[in-house]
């Protein structure tokens, strides 16, 4: 039963999180309204990855190898940035 709230709580944040989204793309334009909904985007993918893909259940090993993976998304990302912005 505890597991199943947990469930239900992390689904009704993400529905607010979606929310927020959709009323920031409304009301903010510019730069600011993708900063907001990038880090409201961070926020529903950390919920996703700590919750559902259960690295709250694993030992550290694991929670490493999803951290490291999360850095390496980062640097290709700031790679794509710094050749975008390079042009």
């Amino acid at each position: 039963m505890q597991k199943t709230v947990s469930f239900v709580l992390v689904w009704f944040a993400l529905v607010l999180l979606l929310a927020a989204t959709v009323t920031a793309s409304f009301m903010l334009k510019g730069p600011a309204g993708l900063a907001v909904s990038l880090g409201i985007a961070f926020g529903k993918s950390g919920l996703i990855y700590w919750h559902y893909m259960h690295l709250n259940e694993e030992e550290g090993l694991q929670r490493i190898a999803a951290l490291g993976a999360g850095a390496w998304l980062l640097i290709l990302f700031a790679f794509v940035c710094a050749d975008y912005l390079t042009r």
